[in-house]
C-alpha cells in the first residue's frame, strides 16, 4: 500500500489513446490516458465509465448532444450509451471502469488496447 504519484505516472508515457493501468480495486481498474484528436464512436454494453479530467479539456460527443468536461470535473458515461471522446489539445484523464472494459467497447480498430500496459 503505497501512494501513487499521478504526475510521475503521466510523465512516464506520451502516447495518445493508450490507457495505462495504475491501480485496481474491487474488480475496477484505475487508468491514466492522454487524449488528443478524435476517437471512434463506441459503446460498452456491460460497463459504465468514469472520465476524470486531470489536465486540459475533454469533449464528449453523444448522438444527441456534446458535453465539455474541464479540469477537475468528471463525467460518467452509462453502459450502452454511444459516445466519442475528443480533445483539440492534449488532455490527461483518469478512468475508473470495470477490469473487463475494452477501451473501444463494441468497436475494434487501430485504437483498441486489449491488454493495457501497467505503470
Amino acid at each position: 500500500m503505497d501512494p501513487v504519484n499521478i504526475g510521475e505516472k503521466l510523465a512516464a508515457f506520451g502516447d495518445h489513446w493508450s490507457p495505462k493501468i495504475v491501480g485496481e480495486l474491487n474488480g475496477q481498474q484505475v487508468k491514466l490516458v492522454k487524449l488528443k484528436g478524435t476517437f471512434v464512436w463506441h459503446s460498452h454494453a456491460e460497463e459504465d465509465e468514469l472520465f476524470y479530467v486531470l489536465r486540459g479539456t475533454l469533449t464528449m460527443e453523444f448522438r444527441d448532444r456534446t458535453v465539455t468536461v474541464r479540469e477537475n470535473e468528471f463525467l460518467i458515461v452509462p453502459r450502452g450509451v454511444e459516445h466519442r471522446p475528443s480533445a483539440e489539445e492534449e488532455v490527461s484523464v483518469m478512468l475508473f471502469e470495470p477490469a473487463s472494459t475494452l477501451n473501444t467497447g463494441d468497436t475494434v480498430n487501430r485504437f483498441t488496447k486489449e491488454h493495457p500496459d501497467r505503470l
